[in-house]
């Protein structure tokens, strides 16, 4: 027996180009000899769909999509994820297809309501369990979550499931294979079932998914591991119903890892949402280098345009540095002075500044004219601009709004400082196209003289550690504090996330690739008097 899984890059509401995508799978995994194809969790609209499921009318749609697709994949069982509305209820399922006809339906039974995930906003539970026959083989049926937990894929194997098939949209976040591996091996151990497991690749909005789908024998062994961030079909061959060994796709370093993450939700965004190209501002720093990096190698050099925008306080290498790694890259490259921008403000500002000294005011208006020089060539061209900065950076408000913050998208958004350095070392193994001296050199934002960002800000490595500890495993100021960190530093780390929320809801969308992001697993009032 052959079982494909069509690990497939489909779009939040293109049922037509979904469709033709499912229908393609389906025609190649029967050419290939395959009798079973599984798709991922709502492959036939995309996920998530967010409010798109509140609408009668998108529900229809999917239905026309749906009888399309069963009606031009004869020959061949079709295990498809839809979205599936009865008796007034709207529910997250997968029904198995058949010569044209749905032979069974299952409905999720686990609904997240958790991190990125609102399923109890748009659906509503399931509570059978779903077992067909295959080629003499009784096989059951789980979506995504339902694996996380034993009772779904329990009763399935109560059912007389011999495999378990798992349609996923799981988002990728770092080193989150591993506990899908672990979680997967875990209900092996428990019900006894080999497990196929297929899961949704490409970007949409701030989430990117890996793909990495894989297979597992009765015994928890891995026997196939699909690659990540491309779309992929690969055949899954059963001998007496269990999975036997087939290609695994190597494992790779956590910084190509984060990295393929970024290049594959640069290029669906711009992509999907129909950009022509994009635009930053390129300073001769850390940040913007690999925002480029990303770029060029997500969209080709043709589509990026870099934009040095010197100001008195830039210095030569700044520029020297941007304009090499411009041409190592082969990207479009201009400079743009600012200073005369930046005096005529001044002098139009002058009479209400009258004996007030310079502070970061004067700062914010050197960020601000950049921002409005990129946007206004963003409108001209059409181009996106991709905002710079990263996490550490969007936690403490580092960032000036309407100035660096502006743009479309934001590459870096949930990269921690430290973490942006060990890209642009990677990215280096590659070809060598950031500059040494961008990556050794003190990081500043040049607004003022002699400016570096640990005048601000404590050292780069134990900031990212507080608001690691902070942000994303939910420590408490006292927790952190006993881990060794100076009381001084956790409260003004932790204050400066506090006081900075508004800045972040008005943030671009930017790439989630942690645990807890900046987006919308972060739902903090920007009104908040709780201390801790």
């Amino acid at each position: 027996m052959k079982i494909a899984i069509a690990q497939l890059n489909v779009t939040v509401g293109d049922l037509d180009g979904n469709a033709a995508l499912i229908i393609d799978a389906a025609a190649k995994a029967k050419a290939q000899g395959a009798g079973l194809l599984l798709t991922t969790e709502l492959v036939l609209c995309g996920y998530p769909p967010e409010d798109l499921l509140l609408r009668d009318d998108f529900f229809a749609a999917c239905d026309r999509a749906f009888h399309r697709i069963a009606a031009e994949t004869r020959g061949i069982t079709l295990v498809l994820g839809h979205p599936h509305q009865a008796g007034g209820r709207r529910y997250n399922a997968a029904s198995v297809i058949r010569d044209g006809r749905v032979i069974a339906t299952y409905l999720k039974r686990t609904l997240p309501n958790y991190t990125v995930f609102d399923e109890e906003r748009y659906f509503d539970s399931g509570d059978e369990p779903c077992v067909f026959e295959h080629e003499g083989l009784r096989i059951g049926i789980n979506i995504c979550a339902d694996v996380w937990e034993e009772p779904a894929a329990k009763a399935a194997r109560d059912a007389g499931a011999q495999l378990l098939l798992v349609l996923n949209a799981s988002p990728y976040h770092v080193n989150k294979q591993l506990t899908r591996h672990e979680v997967v091996r875990e209900r092996v151990g428990r019900t006894g079932m080999p497990v196929i497991y297929a899961n949704q690749v490409g970007g949409q909005d701030e989430l990117v998914f890996d793909g990495a789908s894989f297979a597992v024998d009765g015994s928890g062994e891995l026997t196939h591991q699909l690659p990540a961030f491309r779309e992929a079909l690969a055949l899954v061959e059963l001998v007496n119903g269990v999975p036997v060994k087939g290609e695994i796709a190597p494992a790779v370093s956590l910084e190509q890892d984060v990295y393929g993450a970024l290049t594959l939700g640069v290029r669906d965004y711009l992509g999907k949402n129909g950009f022509p190209g994009a635009l930053l501002g390129l300073s001769g720093g850390i940040d913007s280098a690999l925002t480029l990096a990303v770029a060029v190698d997500a969209l080709g050099a043709d589509r990026v345009h870099a934009v040095m925008m010197p100001s008195q306080y830039t210095a030569d290498m700044s520029c020297e540095d941007a304009r090499a790694q411009a041409q190592a890259m082969g990207s479009r490259y201009s400079e743009i002075a600012i200073r005369p921008v930046f005096d005529a403000f001044r002098s139009a500002l002058a009479e209400q500044f009258r004996g007030l000294k310079d502070d970061v005011t004067e700062e914010n208006l050197q960020a601000r004219i950049r921002g409005t020089l990129l946007m206004a060539m963003s409108n001209k061209t059409g181009a996106i601009v991709l905002t710079t900065g990263n996490k550490s950076e969007m936690g403490t408000g580092y960032a000036t709004l309407y100035g660096d913050m502006a743009g479309g998208f934001a590459v870096l958004k949930d990269l921690k400082k430290t973490l942006v350095y060990r890209l642009a070392e990677y990215r280096n193994t590659v070809s060598p196209v950031i500059p040494r001296r961008v990556i050794e050199r003190a990081p500043s934002a040049e607004l003022r003289p002699d400016q570096k960002d640990q005048d601000s800000l404590p050292p780069y490595d134990v900031l990212d550690a507080i608001m690691e500890a902070y942000v994303e495993q939910y420590r408490s100021p006292q927790e952190i504090i006993s881990q060794g960190y100076a009381p001084a530093d956790v409260d003004r780390v932790i204050r400066l996330i506090r006081i900075s929320e508004y800045k972040r809801r008005q943030s671009p969308v930017g790439i989630r690739i942690t645990s807890r992001g900046f987006g919308k697993d972060w739902r903090y009032p920007i009104t908040n008097k709780f201390r801790h």
